[in-house]
C-alpha cells in the first residue's frame, strides 16, 4: 500500500513539472502565422500596346511596355527577398486590360499595389494617387462601384505615396507627387499607387539616365522595396 501511495505522488510529481511545458509547446504550435504581406505589381502596357518610346544616351530605343516589365521582374526580386508575396499583372510581352489588372489586384487582397510607367518627359520618379475623392466613413460597408472602388482606398493611397517619396528622396531621386484619373487603379480595392520613372539628371556633365537603364532602375528598386518594407512595417502595428 505504501508502495502505491510512493508511486502515485511521483507520478503526481512528474506530471506537475512536464504537463505545463507540454501545454506551452502546443500553445505555440497553435499560434496562427503571421498575416502575409502581399504586394501587386502592374507592369503597364504590353502586348499590342507598347506605349511611349524611350531612348538611351547612345540613341537605342526601347519601347515602355518593355522597360515597365524589367521593373516589375527587378522589383519583384527585392520584395520576394524580403520575404513579402509578390503578385504580377502580367510576366510576359501580354496585352491585359484595366478591368482585369484591378480584378487581379482584388483577388490576391493586396496592401499594396504599384502601377509602373516610365516616360522621357520630365526627371526624377512621378508619383500618381487617384484624384477620385474619398469615400465617407459612412459608406464603406456599402457596395461601391467597380470603376470607382478606389475611393474607399484613396486615404491608404496617400499614404502610401508618401512613403514611396520619402524612400526615393533618401535615394536621390528626384520625386513629383500629384492625383489623376487613372483608368487603371480607379477600380482596384486595395492601396495603389501609379509610378512614372522619367530620366534621371547625372552628375556626369549634366547626362541622362534614361528609364531604361539598369543601374537607375536598381536605384529606384531598391528604393520601392525599402518604401514597401516600411509599409508592411506601420501596416503590422494596425
Amino acid at each position: 500500500m505504501r508502495w502505491a501511495k510512493w508511486w502515485l505522488g511521483r507520478i503526481a510529481r512528474i506530471a506537475a513539472a512536464v504537463l505545463p511545458a507540454a501545454l506551452g509547446l502546443f500553445v505555440m504550435a497553435q499560434a496562427p502565422a503571421p498575416e502575409r504581406f502581399i504586394v501587386v505589381l502592374d507592369a503597364g502596357h504590353g502586348g499590342d500596346d507598347p506605349a511611349g518610346r524611350l531612348e538611351d544616351k547612345s540613341g537605342k530605343v526601347t519601347d515602355e511596355k518593355v522597360c515597365t516589365l524589367a521593373l516589375s521582374e527587378r522589383l519583384r526580386s527585392l520584395l520576394a527577398a524580403r520575404g513579402m508575396a509578390v503578385v504580377t499583372t502580367r510576366a510576359g510581352d501580354i496585352a491585359v486590360s484595366p478591368d482585369r489588372r484591378a480584378e487581379i489586384a482584388g483577388q490576391a487582397k493586396a496592401q499594396a499595389c504599384l502601377s509602373l510607367h516610365a516616360t522621357m518627359s520630365g526627371t526624377g520618379v512621378h508619383l500618381y494617387t487617384s484624384s477620385l475623392a474619398p469615400a465617407s466613413a459612412g459608406s464603406l460597408s456599402s457596395p461601391t462601384p467597380w470603376k470607382t472602388a478606389q475611393a474607399s482606398w484613396v486615404e491608404q493611397s496617400l499614404k502610401l505615396a508618401g512613403v514611396l517619396d520619402s524612400a526615393l528622396v533618401h535615394a536621390g531621386i528626384p520625386v513629383i507627387v500629384g492625383r489623376t484619373a487613372l483608368p487603371d487603379i480607379d477600380s482596384m480595392a486595395c492601396p495603389a499607387v501609379a509610378l512614372e520613372v522619367a530620366p534621371l539628371a547625372a552628375a556626369d556633365h549634366g547626362q541622362e539616365n534614361s528609364p531604361t537603364d539598369p543601374d537607375y532602375q536598381a536605384r529606384v528598386a531598391e528604393a520601392l522595396a525599402a518604401a514597401l518594407v516600411e509599409w508592411r512595417a506601420e501596416a503590422r502595428k494596425q
